[in-house]
């Protein structure tokens, strides 16, 4: 892709911005009880200044107590698990790794299936279920500074390690759990679901996402030059190790408190990344915010789906389908980056 200018980019990332704006109004009127734009514009501006009100305490709580909270989580879980993709790949220089190549997402699984097994309260899944996914990526990342000095490789190995060893525990949880009762709640958690998705959940993800995504930012002309290889890196003053562990950790804050509060939605750190590099090219500083962007629409959209429809389908097995064979279209044409 040639080169971006700024004022191009700057376009670029308004066009965006939006997008996701629009898309975002636009998805209250998705649900059971039909809410006009403009009634819901009302409502939201309501809590700022005085309106006139033309609707129920029944709209009213729809809107900003259901439909506000679950889809301004979509906004944030997608654009989150996006940019710790786009992350991991530029660290990884690998198309392939995505938000939960640590192994969060299986580690935070065990921790909410633990936690179910157990009659454990809604917080008290999602507790357990953010501990147990650090408590994977810190596992590989162990793993990996103790048998490959930090080499990049035996570091995703770790993780793939670590995935499989929280599956199979997973696995076994399953296996023991009350088939009435606890398995299927297990089973719909770990397919993902913003239907729970309330203002207690906002305040967990938020400054999560915040901290997180503002360590990336400061750190992105770093990564960029990461991205170029260690040994340039290094001549350059980069400090290698500490962009590394910036980009664990944030990546994994991000991606531990999404997966804590929505459940396991796969193939958004995998596949948006590659629609924003094939939108702003590869360098990481534009990535970053474009990824966010991106995976904010992509997962909103899918929720409106989810909404719009009679079944309640499982936010993750919509955006496995969706994700797989865009991934086949965008490796296919972006092939050449990675050779």
């Amino acid at each position: 892709m040639p080169h971006l200018g700024r004022g191009g980019y700057v376009i670029k990332v308004a066009i965006m911005a939006a997008v996701l704006l629009v898309v975002y109004l636009a998805s209250f009127h998705f649900g059971s009880v039909d809410i006009s734009a403009p009634m819901v514009i009302d409502i939201l501006r309501s809590r700022f200044m005085a309106v006139e009100q033309t609707w129920t305490g029944v709209q009213d709580s729809i809107v900003f107590k259901v439909r506000f909270p679950q889809i301004t989580l979509a906004v944030l879980i997608g654009g989150a698990l996006s940019a710790s993709g786009a992350s991991y790949q530029t660290v990884f220089k690998n198309p392939m790794v995505s938000s939960d190549i640590l192994g969060v997402s299986a580690g935070a699984g065990f921790g909410a299936a633990v936690a179910m097994l157990a009659g454990a309260s809604w917080w008290q899944i999602q507790a357990a279920a953010f501990v147990f996914g650090i408590l994977a990526v810190t596992t590989a990342y162990l793993i990996g500074s103790v048998f490959g000095r930090q080499n990049l490789t035996v570091l995703v190995l770790a993780g793939v390690v670590v995935s499989s060893f929280f599956s199979s525990l997973v696995s076994i949880v399953k296996t023991v759990a009350d088939t009435d009762s606890v398995l299927p709640s297990i089973t719909f958690w770990l397919m993902g679901s913003l239907n729970k998705g309330d203002l207690n959940d906002l305040a967990v993800v938020v400054p999560s996402v915040v901290i997180s995504m503002g360590l990336l930012f400061a750190f992105r002309h770093k990564i960029d030059a990461l991205a170029a290889g260690e040994d340039e890196a290094r001549a350059m003053g980069v400090n290698v190790t500490l962009v590394k562990v910036v980009v664990i950790a944030a990546s994994t804050l991000m991606t531990a408190s999404s997966v804590a509060v929505a459940g396991i939605i796969g193939w958004i750190g995998m596949v948006i990344p590659h629609m924003a590099r094939a939108f702003t090219g590869a360098s990481y500083s534009k990535l970053l915010t474009a990824s966010f962007l991106m995976g904010g629409v992509f997962l909103v959209l899918i929720d409106d789906l989810i909404r719009s429809t009679v079944a309640a389908l499982p936010l993750g097995v919509l955006t496995a389908l969706i994700g797989t064979p865009l991934f086949v279209a965008l490796l296919i044409r972006t092939r050449k980056e990675w050779l």
